[in-house]
């Protein structure tokens, strides 16, 4: 687990698999696999399998971390986790056994609240009853094109506390968007090496129709060379948003 995430919108990760496959144009410059490779070659035991050349890489094959399981019940302070952050807990190739250890892990530690975010939406809506959902689960799909906005429609048929969309890296317009039980919606653009720049009017138009549904709208960046190149400000402000929560509450109170 990694207190301090720099990753805006959380506060810290944990990742119980490791590993993914690329499966959509959001996936092409993925910083993950980029990351994987190095911890493979530093010697991480997480990031040791190989992934299919064709879709993935050195250190990215899919792993499941029994022992990481352990790791929110030490943790003494609540946090808001992101779950996860180097793989996709519904990949194919994690069993769902597993998954359901997770979400008992959640559920037995409700003063935290995670974040799980993934593309396999199709999944995710197959899976659904056979789940426990625990409350503190905040659940999202990456939709970075209009290719992907089939993945909101299986998000609402999920029975998750929080339903939120990550479009980023933000690759096209997505006119027609529905935020129909939606309730929190990230936009960013991509970074590193090779990056595509993001178009101002496709965030604009993902924040008006925020603005216009009252769905909570999170900012993370413009993208570029590195994350914080083109800064964080859309039309001379940042936007912070964050779903209202009985734990978003707790953290933004004053302290005594």
């Amino acid at each position: 687990m990694s207190d301090g995430s720099s990753i805006e919108w959380t506060e810290a990760t944990w990742n119980p698999t490791t590993g993914c496959d690329r499966i959509s144009a959001g996936c092409d410059h993925c910083y993950a696999l980029t990351l994987a490779k190095r911890l493979k070659a530093m010697g991480s035991t997480k990031y040791q399998a190989d992934g299919d050349p064709r879709t993935s890489g050195p250190g990215f094959g899919i792993a499941t971390h029994a022992a990481a399981l352990g790791e929110p019940f030490r943790w003494r302070q609540p946090r808001v986790v992101f779950v996860n952050s180097m793989s996709d807990l519904f990949h194919a190739k994690v069993p769902i056994e597993f998954i359901r250890r997770v979400f008992a892990v959640m559920e037995a530690t409700p003063q935290h609240t995670y974040q799980v975010l993934t593309k396999r939406s199709r999944r995710i809506k197959r899976l659904a009853d056979s789940l426990t959902w625990p409350r503190n689960l905040w659940l999202g799909v990456s939709v970075e094109d209009k290719q992907a906005v089939y993945r909101v429609d299986d998000l609402r048929a999920v029975p998750a506390a929080v339903r939120f969309l990550s479009c980023e890296p933000l690759l096209g317009p997505l006119h027609g968007l529905d935020l129909d039980s939606i309730d929190w919606v990230i936009v960013g653009g991509e970074s590193g090496p090779g990056f595509r720049p993001m178009n101002a009017a496709w965030a604009r138009d993902v924040r008006d129709l925020c603005q216009r549904e009252n769905v909570p709208f999170f900012f993370k960046q413009w993208g570029g060379r590195t994350p914080k190149a083109g800064g964080r400000e859309l039309d001379g402000r940042t936007w912070d948003e964050y779903p209202v929560t009985p734990m978003r509450i707790e953290m933004s109170a004053p302290s005594a």
